[in-house]
């Protein structure tokens, strides 16, 4: 997405439980640690997390997760010598719920001047597909 980055903090299920949305000029890093920081906020609604998986990409969060929040960071790394796309374990569970979310055709552009804007627009496409898998 041209001028954003989306980070988001999801479940084993793929359900979305955090979210940040900041300009694209701030590295990787910098957006996983304001997401972890809110997922760390007393009274946030995540007193069961205890482990988190990321892709090589936030090189240095695990060290920064463990003197700054009560749960684990773990990188989750390509095996040495691959080449091409690899299916890794857990990230994909990140990937299919970004899936989930290019259907909704609001979020395929960004359309949204602000992030707020966009973060609301996450929230409501994911509010949309669980009430679609509560339906009989």
């Amino acid at each position: 997405m041209k001028g954003r980055k989306r980070h988001l903090l999801v479940d084993t299920v793929g359900l979305v439980h955090g979210l940040v949305v900041h300009a694209a000029h701030l590295s990787e890093r910098a957006g996983a640690q304001r997401l972890l920081a809110q997922a760390g906020q007393p009274g946030r609604g995540l007193p069961r997390l205890e482990r988190l998986w990321c892709d090589g990409g936030y090189e240095g969060l695990p060290q920064w997760a463990a003197a700054h929040c009560l749960f684990a960071v773990e990188m989750v790394e390509r095996p040495a010598g691959t080449k091409g796309w690899v299916s890794l374990p857990k990230r994909w569970v990140v990937e299919r719920t970004l899936a989930w979310l290019q259907r909704c055709r609001r979020l395929v552009r960004d359309y949204e001047y602000l992030p707020a804007s966009s973060k609301a627009w996450i929230y409501l496409a994911m509010t949309g597909l669980m009430l679609r898998r509560l339906e009989p």
